[in-house]
């Protein structure tokens, strides 16, 4: 071979080994940044005092005393240094900063994380940006007072950040944005495109984080205070809380609509409501109970106010007269309860009114409204429903589209969303409703309360003597062994009666307007829904 040509080859050769080993050196570059990267993004600390940031290690069970500050309370700690936990609602990098906005159910905060501070390095901003939503996190800081107001956030304060932990990472990838599920569900939201909604199944499939959502925490401290409200005004008048089985033998009430099982060897149900035992109570002397548990009803029901289980608020009493003394005393129960709803979440009202616009607040009278069914009846004989009503009414009821024009009826007139409608026909009772003759027809000394044209509670006089209670049952066509020990126990003589049941979920409803059963039940039961 021509020499002159191995020495081509050789010179053509040679330089592309240092090109390569130059490549080679960037990859190796570039690897090693993405794996201090890495490093630093799993970052675990168990010494809170000698580091700055990082994950919480597992395995640290306890640290010493920290000065903890609540968000809604770091206004009145200016310029003191403060621990904060929260939840990350937003968090962003900018340059040399990372920002970082707080949440603790209503209250928000912003916090700064900022390396021109001597006490914050340049990893600890990158790492602070790069925390997902929704983590929980560990924040110690100065507590300071911007120079441009936060808008975005309750707290007016912002925090200077000087150490950030991480105690709970939540998955960078969630089914919606806590500010979304904040948004109305009004008409008038729904045309306007720019707005992201989540719809109802999406929420419910992933509840515990639709929880989180300002407007439900609002729902839910409402509902709370509904059920104290009824307590404290039971209380405070000799009733006492009971609580009853919800295992029955035979069918609860002598009904069809339960949930059957067996029960050992036996067949069994789910109570659909606590009706009979609080009846025994006042048999038992009791004279006053009253009851918060749940209620199961096997309805086949996909309508916006139905739910297969429910919380019941249910109340029994004697009384002396008439049973308009019962009416007297849940209509002022339920009015203490809507005038203590407004007092006490007086904030979450406000965030209500925020954030579902449209919907006006309740208006109720010092003097409620009592239509006997027949006059309800004869409202609704002048609209454009009198074609739906039969001539006998000997046993019919109000079809929900009924109700809400009634509804409409009573606020034109009265100017309220509160009424009772009472003396329903017998027909149209259950078997222990005591019976009433009136102008020739059978009617009830029964009564339903109604907010914003729907009902809210059903009650009524209950059938005291053994043998009319019997004479009823047969003409209902329930078979008088499944309740055997019901009629029997009022041989033993008992006063006069009456009480009612009212469900929660449907009063929270109704009272805030959500326009949805679901949206005011923690984990809603429906025909379609046994999870989460």
């Amino acid at each position: 071979m021509d020499k002159r040509q191995d020495n081509i080859d050789a010179t053509a050769v040679t330089p592309a080994k240092p090109k390569e080993d130059a490549k080679q050196a960037r990859l190796r570059a570039r690897e090693e940044q993405e794996r201090q990267k890495l490093l630093l993004l799993e970052t675990t600390v168990s010494d809170l005092d000698s580091t700055s940031f990082g994950y919480i290690s597992p395995t640290l069970t306890s640290v010493p005393a920290r000065n903890w500050v609540d968000i809604k309370d770091v206004d009145n700690a200016k310029d003191q240094l403060v621990w904060i936990r929260g939840r990350i609602n937003d968090v962003r990098g900018k340059g040399a900063m990372a920002f970082i906005i707080l949440r603790q159910q209503y209250e928000s905060l912003q916090c700064i994380v900022d390396s021109r501070q001597e006490m914050v390095s340049k990893d600890m901003v990158k790492w602070s940006a790069s925390l997902s939503m929704e983590s929980i996190v560990d924040v110690f800081g100065k507590v300071v007072v911007p120079d441009v107001p936060v808008a975005s956030t309750t707290a007016k304060c912002e925090l200077q950040v000087h150490k950030i932990f991480c105690v709970s990472k939540a998955t960078p990838t969630m089914p919606f944005l806590i500010r979304d599920a904040n948004n109305t569900d009004d008409e008038e939201a729904c045309k306007n495109p720019s707005i992201i909604k989540v719809n109802q199944d999406t929420r419910l499939d992933n509840r515990p984080l639709d929880l989180r959502a300002t407007l439900n925490l609002a729902i839910f401290k409402i509902q709370s205070e509904i059920c104290q409200q009824f307590r404290n005004f039971l209380i405070k008048r000799q009733f006492i809380e009971i609580h009853s089985p919800k295992l029955l033998g035979g069918t609860s009430e002598g009904g069809c609509n339960v949930f059957k099982l067996k029960y050992f060897d036996n067949d069994a149900c789910l109570a659909q409501s606590p009706q009979l035992y609080k009846q025994l109570a006042v048999v038992g002397d009791f004279r006053r109970v009253f009851e918060i548990g749940p209620v199961f009803r096997a309805e086949n029901s996909n309508t916006h106010r139905h739910l297969c289980e429910f919380v019941g608020l249910d109340m029994e009493m004697e009384f002396k007269d008439s049973y308009m003394e019962v009416v007297d005393m849940i209509d002022e129960m339920l009015k203490s309860i809507f005038e203590g709803v407004t007092k006490q979440c007086r904030d979450e009202m406000e965030i209500f009114g925020k954030l579902q616009p449209s919907v006006e607040p309740l208006k109720w009278l010092e003097q409620t409204p009592r239509l006997r069914f027949t006059e309800a009846v004869e409202m609704l004989r002048g609209t454009e429903l009198a074609s739906e009503i039969p001539e006998d009414i000997s046993s019919y009821d109000f079809s929900t589209e009924q109700e809400k024009r009634l509804g409409r009826l009573v606020r034109e007139k009265y100017n309220t969303d509160y009424y009772i409608v009472y003396e329903y026909p017998l027909n149209a009772r259950p078997f222990y409703t005591m019976p009433l003759e009136r102008d020739g027809m059978m009617f009830t000394h029964s009564y339903d309360f109604f907010m914003r044209g729907e009902e809210i509670l059903s009650g009524a006089q209950r059938i005291h003597n053994p043998e009319l209670l019997l004479r009823r049952a047969k003409e209902c066509g329930i078979d008088p062994n499944t309740i055997s020990s019901y009629i029997e126990a009022f041989k033993m003589g008992v006063s006069p009666h009456a009480g009612c049941g009212i469900g929660l979920e449907r009063v929270a409803m109704l009272l805030l307007g959500t326009g949805n059963i679901r949206r005011t039940s923690l984990f809603p039961r429906d025909p379609r829904r046994l999870t989460p």
